[in-house]
């Protein structure tokens, strides 16, 4: 596995991780990914993408390790990133568009004007037939992804700046500065309500029920979904915590934290005894002010990701039935103005990332 992590400084980290020799993390690229700091990363089977303050979304093909080319799309900083699967990519930027990709020959199926402001984060279904996304036009907006089009539209008090599904997705959270919102999507009604001291920065489903959230301090903490009660918090760093990502290996579910100290961290839950802090599996100095973080599961290792879509028999026939049914194969757009800019896909730009590493580690240590 890999934990990749970007950061202010235009870097990309990669650091390869042996769960067989005491979860050491061993420096594995160090690459000068973006001419501006990196905003969002995503991770599936095969790749890593990253988004950034530069209004690209750069693609790296993690089994050959090569910088594989450059989205081009948006105007503005790309704000979001997630895959569905192994054929789908959604993108959010502040241009207020939300692009669909297909990820096979890296073709963009549809543009959606997502909102009148910037997209601020977005987050697909596990069924991959919804997605909702939030704005700073203080909206929510329900896609359908089948059809490509606006579902429902909620007016909301002040802009939002994360969405989450639950794994099941019988409900999701809507993040407003460091109050978060528990909807039932039955009734999209708020079932409860967790604030805290300060801004919420990342908030990541570990189980159905339990939800881990981080923010403008050093502390992680783990809520119950259903009571909205605090299970456990603990000090993870020494400055404020940017992003965290869960994945499960072997029954033994981990977390990853990322914090503007430089540090990326790894650590054991137990479930059963959640109210214990987690243990520390290891920890990695990038020196950096990191920003997002992810973990590339390679598909060889028996290893399982918890992401934040439950997986369903659908996704085993994703290339046989695909998230969009794409009817043509130009993009379409909803502003006239946008729809000429969408030319070329991708920038091939087959780039060996370790021949990136030498020399970059040499711009960061200097």
């Amino acid at each position: 596995m890999e934990l990749v992590s970007g950061c202010y400084e235009q870097v990309l980290f990669g650091f390869a991780v042996r769960p067989a020799e005491n979860w050491t993390a061993v420096p594995d690229f160090t690459h000068h990914a973006h001419t501006a700091s990196l905003s969002a990363v995503a991770v599936n089977n095969r790749y890593v993408v990253t988004g950034s303050r530069d209004e690209t979304i750069q693609i790296y093909d993690m089994k050959k390790k090569i910088e594989y080319g450059a989205l081009l799309q948006h105007n503005g900083t790309v704000t979001c990133l997630e895959f569905y699967g192994n054929a789908h990519l959604l993108s959010g930027a502040e241009d207020g568009l939300i692009y669909i990709w297909n990820t096979k020959k890296w073709e963009c199926l549809k543009s959606i004007k997502a909102h009148k402001g910037h997209v601020t984060s977005l987050s697909i279904h596990p069924s991959g037939k919804l997605a909702l996304s939030v704005g700073t036009d203080k909206t929510l907006r329900t896609w359908n992804l089948v059809e490509g089009r606006s579902a429902f539209i909620k007016n909301l008090k002040q802009n939002a700046h994360i969405i989450k599904w639950s794994p099941s997705g019988e409900k999701y959270v809507v993040v407003i500065s460091n109050k978060m919102d528990v909807y039932k999507l039955d009734t999209a009604s708020i079932i409860g309500t967790i604030s805290t001291e300060k801004r919420i920065s990342s908030v990541r489903f570990i189980t159905d029920s339990v939800l881990a959230i981080a923010g403008d301090d050093e502390v992680v903490r783990l809520y119950n979904c259903e009571s909205q009660k605090c299970l456990c918090e603990f000090k993870a760093h020494e400055n404020r915590i940017k992003d965290i990502y869960s994945f499960e290996r072997e029954g033994q579910q981990v977390m990853v934290t990322a914090s503007s100290d430089g540090y990326i961290k790894m650590w054991s839950l137990n479930l059963n005894k959640i109210q214990d802090a987690p243990s520390l599996l290891c920890e990695v100095n990038t020196k950096a002010r990191l920003t997002c973080l992810a973990v590339w599961l390679d598909t060889a290792s028996e290893t399982k990701e918890n992401s934040d879509k439950a997986e369903t028999s659908s996704c085993a026939n994703e290339d046989e039935q695909p998230l969009i049914t794409r009817k043509r194969k130009v993009c379409w757009t909803d502003t006239s103005d946008k729809s000429t800019k969408v030319e070329k896909h991708v920038m091939p730009k087959k780039q060996k990332l370790g021949g990136a590493q030498q020399k970059k580690k040499k711009n960061l240590q200097s």
